[in-house]
C-alpha cells in the first residue's frame, strides 16, 4: 500500500533532521577533513544501519519504498532516537494505525462535567489538536483570555503562540511552547493528511515566528505530566504539579489537571 506523498516527504524530512544532529565523533567515525553538511552524511548513517547507501536515500527523498521493521530498528539504533521518536519514525513509515478524518470529537455531557467537578484546581479537557472541550472556572482564571469569545474553537496551541497574556502566565514559555509543538507534531504523525492539523500548524506556522523556526526541528514528545511554573494575575509566580489522562475510548481526548504545589 502507498504512502501518501506528504507522508513520504514528512518520513525523509524527519530523517534527515536526526541525522545532522549527530556528529561523527558521537557514533565513533573518524574525521574525513572538512565536511559540507552538519552531521552524519548519509553513507554513513547507511553503513552503521547495516543498509545500502543508495536505499536510504530513496527513503530520505521520499520516494515510495517500504521500510521493515527491522530496517526501522537498525534506523532508530543508528540515529540514537528516544521512545517518542522511534514510535514517531514508525508511524510516518506505515507501521502503525493512522486516520484521516475530520470527524467532530464528540464529548459525552457526563465527561464534559469533570473539569467543573473538580472546581477550584483548575481543569480542562482537550482534543487531540489541543481544541479546549471542556474548561472549569479555575483553568480560565489561571489560563488568562484562554476562553475569550472568538469565532473558532478556543485552542490551546493557538493561545500558547498568539495570546499576548500566554507570555506572562506561562513563566518558561519557550521551553512550555516548544513542547506543546513538538508533543503537537507527534498527534499529527498519526494523522497524516488530516485537515484539523495541517490547518492548525499551518496557521501557526503563518503567525508565528518562533513555530517557523522550531517547527522544521521535527522534535516530537508524547503527552505527560509534570511541573509548570505559572504567574497569576497579581504577579505571583506559582509553581504547579499537573498530570493528564486520557479518556476512555476515547484516547486523544485527555483530562489535564493543575494542583498548586502550595496546597498540596
Amino acid at each position: 500500500m502507498q504512502k501518501p506523498l506528504d507522508q513520504r516527504r514528512e518520513l525523509g524530512a524527519f530523517l534527515r533532521s536526526r541525522r545532522e544532529r549527530i556528529t561523527p565523533d558521537e557514533v565513533g567515525l573518524p574525521h574525513t577533513g572538512r565536511r559540507r553538511t552538519p552531521g552524519l552524511r548519509r553513507e554513513e548513517l547507511a553503513v552503521l544501519a547495516g543498509i545500502s547507501a543508495t536505499w536510504y536515500t530513496y527513503l530520505e527523498q521520499g520516494r515510495d519504498i517500504r521500510a521493515s521493521d527491522q530496517v526501522l530498528d537498525a534506523l532508530a539504533s543508528a540515529l540514537q532516537l528516544n521512545r517518542h521518536e522511534r514510535a514517531h519514525l514508525f508511524q510516518l513509515a506505515g507501521h502503525a494505525p493512522v486516520t484521516g478524518t475530520e470527524e467532530p470529537e464528540p464529548l459525552p455531557a457526563e465527561a464534559a462535567a469533570v473539569p467543573l467537578l473538580l472546581q477550584p484546581h483548575p481543569a480542562y479537557i482537550i482534543s487531540g489538536n489541543y481544541d479546549v472541550l471542556s474548561c472549569n472556572q479555575a483553568a480560565d482564571e489561571l489560563f488568562r483570555n484562554l476562553t475569550a469569545v472568538t469565532d473558532r474553537p478556543v485552542n490551546i496551541a493557538r493561545w500558547v503562540f498568539f495570546e499576548p497574556a500566554a507570555r506572562d502566565v506561562l513563566v518558561d514559555w519557550e521551553l512550555e511552547a516548544r513542547g506543546l509543538l513538538a508533543r503537537l507534531r507527534t498527534l499529527a504523525g498519526r494523522h497524516p493528511g488530516d485537515p484539523r492539523y495541517t490547518r492548525l500548524i499551518d496557521e501557526l506556522n503563518a503567525g508565528s515566528a518562533e513555530v517557523r523556526a522550531w517547527w522544521p526541528q521535527y522534535d516530537v514528545q508524547d503527552r505527560h505530566g509534570g511541573r509548570k511554573r505559572l504567574r497569576s494575575r497579581g504577579g505571583q509566580e506559582v509553581e504547579f504539579v499537573y498530570s493528564a489522562f486520557h479518556l476512555a475510548e476515547r484516547p486523544e481526548q485527555t483530562l489535564v489537571v493543575y494542583s498548586d504545589e502550595r496546597h498540596r
